[in-house]
């Protein structure tokens, strides 16, 4: 069985003077210091201390191995997204960081998939930076879940998700520039309660605006923290779309009926959060993610998966990389390409075809394991 973590992030070295085509809209680089240590930089302020997996793809794989994952995907670390920028110069950044994605990934591209970003706040140099991305070798695109005041259900976010479905692009959505700062400075309360409500905005936001009636059915888009709330609070949400019209103005029916449309990843860190997150969504739409290297990440990939005891062996595996092998159109140990048609779904496009094979690692001698 081959484990896959889709939601893995990475700050390649980008030095002060290259961040400064972003000058005014956080600048962040990286910042390494002799003991192999670094610090993420917005400016000249010091923002978070990190570790070298995530500059350094040999760390990276070293660790992977010795944690038991067989692949991630890789995805910048927010900070990086440049949303605030104008767009020719936001358009240069993201190249810029794509180009460093894939030079990080290229250190082994069976196990590390290179997702790209680009300048959400244009929608069409997005699409073109997108389509450019996925030609260079990218296998899906990586999102914050807002614009400023532009949500996920805004019309011209709609279309550049459009594009990505008609493209077969997948999309990792991860939240950002949480709301409620101003009444969250302690205790990194933003990590902990804003986070998971922007991606529950998120996705009530596209199911109430009726986003989903005007996306494609081939669309694979994934929410990062285990959809946030979305699952804890979707009887309320439903109970809201039953009895007030204002709630179900745009949306034909109400949000448990769209689960289906979307996945979102294993980031909740207790087996009965894991339950009742495959109770609604379904064992085949979740999805492997540990938010590795970070503190906040799990430590042990896959070991809430399988300690919840109501899951089968069966949906363990799909949880632990039988879905993120049909979610980024991935081959089989056997050299089939995985897609919804083969699992018995129906068809969604999958990105071009050729690439190596993933299959399981070797791994490592047991050991200590590293605490991201």
């Amino acid at each position: 069985m081959t484990v896959i973590d889709v939601h893995a992030h990475v700050f390649p070295i980008i030095s002060r003077a290259e961040s400064r085509v972003l000058t005014g809209a956080g600048e962040p680089w990286l910042r390494v210091r002799g003991d192999g240590t670094g610090m993420m930089m917005s400016g000249s302020d010091e923002y978070r201390p990190v570790r070298a997996p995530l500059w350094d793809a040999e760390s990276r794989l070293a660790e992977m191995d010795t944690l038991g994952v067989d692949v991630q995907a890789i995805s910048s670390t927010p900070l990086m997204f440049g949303y605030a920028a104008e767009t020719a110069r936001a358009v240069e950044w993201c190249d810029l960081v794509n180009d460093r994605i894939l030079d990080y990934c290229s250190a082994d591209p069976r196990r590390l998939l290179p997702l790209c970003q680009v300048p959400l706040q244009d929608l069409g140099a997005a699409r073109e930076t997108v389509s450019r991305a996925v030609a260079a070798g990218h296998r899906g695109v990586h999102i914050g879940n807002h614009v400023g005041e532009r949500y996920l259900g805004d019309d011209g976010i709609v279309e550049f998700l459009a594009h990505c479905g008609e493209e077969g692009i997948p999309v990792l959505v991860h939240p950002w520039d949480m709301l409620g700062g101003d009444r969250m400075r302690d205790h990194m309360l933003p990590w902990l309660v804003g986070m998971p409500a922007e991606t529950q905005l998120s996705i009530l936001g596209m199911i109430l605006r009726g986003a989903f009636e005007r996306l494609p059915a081939s669309l694979k888009l994934c929410f990062c923290h285990g959809g946030g709330s979305f699952a804890f609070l979707l009887g309320r949400a439903d109970n809201a779309w039953h009895n007030r019209d204002l709630v179900r103005a745009d949306s034909p029916r109400p949000p448990s009926e769209y689960v289906r449309r979307f996945y979102v990843d294993s980031a909740v860190f207790d087996p009965r959060a894991l339950r009742l997150l495959v109770e609604v969504m379904g064992a085949d739409r979740v999805m492997l993610g540990t938010d590795f290297p970070f503190p906040l990440g799990e430590s042990d990939p896959g070991a809430v998966i399988r300690d919840c005891s109501q899951l089968s062996a069966e949906e363990c595996a799909l949880i632990l990389g039988g879905n993120a092998e049909r979610f980024f159109g991935l081959p089989d140990p056997a050299g089939r390409r995985r897609s919804d048609r083969t699992a018995g779904r129906e068809s969604v496009n999958t990105i071009g075809g050729g690439g190596s094979a993933v299959v399981p690692i070797r791994r490592a001698e047991p050991g200590v394991r590293p605490r991201p």
